[in-house]
């Protein structure tokens, strides 16, 4: 099961930084996580000051 980025992104890119597959990228608003690339690790959700990557 993948993570997703919710609206309290602050698009401030630390997520994309830790992701070890790439699986985040630069969205319109906000950060977005791939489905098919995310290992569901976490790594994502530790680091992010907000707590925007949760699991789906």
């Amino acid at each position: 099961m993948a993570y997703r980025i919710s609206d309290e992104c602050l698009a401030c890119g630390v997520c994309q930084a830790e992701c070890p597959v790439g699986a985040i990228s630069e969205g319109e608003d906000k950060y977005v996580i791939d489905p098919e690339k995310c290992t569901d690790c976490g790594a994502c959700a530790e680091v992010c000051p907000v707590d925007a990557p949760q699991p789906e």
